[in-house]
């Protein structure tokens, strides 16, 4: 019994290790200092979230990272640790992602607005990437941003960072980005929504749509009412679904342009994303599932930046502020406008 035992869980750590998934045993033991940090980290990232709603937990688990990784002794012991959070939570955090989005939703409401959260998100994403090339702002960094402020905030980041070339401060330069920008615009829009008489659905579509971050989206919405949330909210996770496509789209570009490592076309936790996508849409889950999942992959994605966050090195960081607050500004103002055009006259 025991020797058949034994037998089966060798096999599993086997199988789990050709498809990229390190197993914890015995001899892993060098991660656990990190392990138990990121633990720690993440649960204080969760309190603050839940007292501070506008502050989602994967930017608070960022801003200790860049903290933590500044300190003048950071304990040795615990960096294999982080290195490990830094890959494999992130990818099992991104493809449980996919659990949140159906294709019932998303056709539900209608192709005007699929057509107006596409064209805001690839509109987005270019001009952003060409406004970082007019200030200077390195190619990786750009791409980052505008990922980030074109499809979901954070999650976006963190789930490009591995197929671009980019510095290790850009991924937190980039979630700086985010909160700070979409923090504006969560306390903008309901103003500037409220002086010229924009309300109701039409409203929660445009925060969906030039938001960042899901929780600035509701609060963006609130003002409104509930049903301004709600069309918000699922118009928001239509920009989710196309991280997808976007993530493999730059992933090719970036074959191209480099010779030395390649990232693989797609992505495996692309198409584990998907994945998740299509079993979400064919009703088979059950819902404690799916309730279940979403702590699950806040979870996982919070501990995965917090660990990206302590590969950031402040004065480095500083160098490149001006730059990346310039092209926040430029995006910022470019998904908005596209957002209130597209919604407004194909919605």
């Amino acid at each position: 019994m025991t020797t058949c035992a034994g037998n089966g869980y060798r096999d599993a750590a086997r199988s789990a290790n050709l498809i990229g998934v390190k197993t914890l045993t015995s001899t892993d033991s060098a991660l656990l200092p990190g392990l138990v940090l990121t633990g720690a980290v993440v649960a204080v990232a969760m309190a603050v979230s839940s007292q501070v709603p506008a502050l989602s937990a994967l930017t608070v688990a960022v801003a200790l990272g860049v903290v933590v990784g500044n300190l003048p002794r950071l304990p040795a012991d615990v960096r294999p640790g982080l290195a490990w959070v830094s890959r494999t939570p992130l990818r099992a955090g991104l493809v449980l992602l996919g659990l949140q989005l159906s294709l019932g939703q998303l056709l539900g409401m209608g192709w005007g607005v699929v057509l107006a959260v596409l064209i805001t998100v690839v509109l987005t994403f270019a001009g952003t990437v060409w406004f970082g090339r007019l200030l200077g702002v390195p190619r990786g960094l750009s791409i980052l941003v505008a990922t980030g402020f074109s499809v979901c905030g954070a999650s976006a980041v963190a789930a490009v960072e591995g197929v671009v070339d980019r510095e290790e401060e850009d991924v937190a330069t980039s979630v700086a980005m985010v909160t700070v920008f979409g923090t504006v615009a969560m306390v903008a829009l309901p103003v500037a929504f409220a002086q010229t008489g924009v309300g109701g659905e039409l409203a929660g579509r445009i925060a969906g749509a030039g938001v960042q971050e899901v929780a600035q989206v509701v609060a963006a919405a609130s003002p409104l009412g509930a049903s301004a949330v709600a069309v918000a909210v699922v118009v928001k996770l239509s920009r989710v679904v196309l991280l997808a496509p976007l993530v493999t789209v730059v992933s090719a570009v970036q074959r191209r342009a480099v010779t030395t490592r390649r990232p693989p076309l797609v992505p495996l936790f692309v198409v584990g994303f998907l994945a998740a996508v299509a079993l979400r849409s064919s009703g088979e889950l059950p819902d404690f599932l799916l309730d279940l999942a979403k702590p699950v992959t806040t979870v996982l994605l919070t501990a995965a930046l917090f660990a990206l966050g302590t590969t950031v090195r402040l004065e480095a960081l500083m160098r490149t502020s001006p730059r990346a607050f310039a092209l926040g500004t430029c995006s910022t103002l470019l998904v908005t406008a596209l957002a209130t055009t597209t919604m407004t006259l194909l919605s």
